[in-house]
């Protein structure tokens, strides 16, 4: 059975890589958003709940997952939060596995990943394309986030495959630091040739 082409799309936090998907989006081409999955199974009601609750009493409530609770139990603690992965990477990988069956005739498909390296995501795709901002852009927007500190930045950072490892390892690199129809013109163009093959 033929399947279609699979594009890896991933960068480091505040790259602009939700942005890209989206412009993807737009451009016609059906875009898996991994994150938004996750959200959406550990929300209210969502299929992940239970389990979840099972594993770590208390870090839920009607609201679903209580994810600043979850993520201070996990957060530096390999223990706990593969026993968390073993949670939500067996169902993030069916979910996949479904999009990708409602997308059979599609030419070309996106996978948004965000540690598609990290997690060794990179050999199930056929192509990977990393979004890549100048590390001020990054900082900058990263830093205007809610709640977000340059401690916790630097945390992040140091969890993530670096941004010139990830360029260097990338397919294709869509530079997000330019203006946004000048992006947006970049994704169109990519996604016209990868759909070529």
């Amino acid at each position: 059975m033929s399947r279609p082409r699979i594009v890896g799309l991933t960068g480091s936090i505040g790259m602009g890589k939700s942005t890209v998907a989206a412009m993807f989006d737009r451009a016609g081409v059906p875009v898996f958003d991994a994150d938004a999955e996750v959200r959406a199974m550990q929300g209210p009601g969502g299929s992940l709940v239970p389990a979840i609750e099972a594993a770590f009493p208390g870090a839920t409530g009607p609201e679903g997952v209580l994810r600043d609770e979850l993520g201070q139990r996990v957060f530096g603690d390999a223990a706990a939060l593969a026993r968390l992965e073993a949670i939500v990477h067996p169902a993030v990988a069916a979910r996949r596995q479904d999009f990708l069956r409602g997308n059979a005739n599609a030419p070309l498909v996106v996978f948004d990943i965000p540690l598609l390296f990290e997690k060794g995501g990179n050999a199930a795709v056929d192509a990977v394309v990393v979004v890549s901002a100048p590390p001020e852009v990054q900082r900058a927007r990263v830093l205007a986030r809610p709640g977000m500190t340059a401690d916790k930045f630097a945390r992040i950072l140091a969890l993530q495959t670096p941004d010139a490892e990830k360029r260097e390892r990338a397919d294709h690199v869509i530079d997000t630091g330019a203006a946004l129809a000048e992006t947006e013109a970049a994704v169109r163009d990519l996604a016209a040739r990868l759909a070529m093959g």
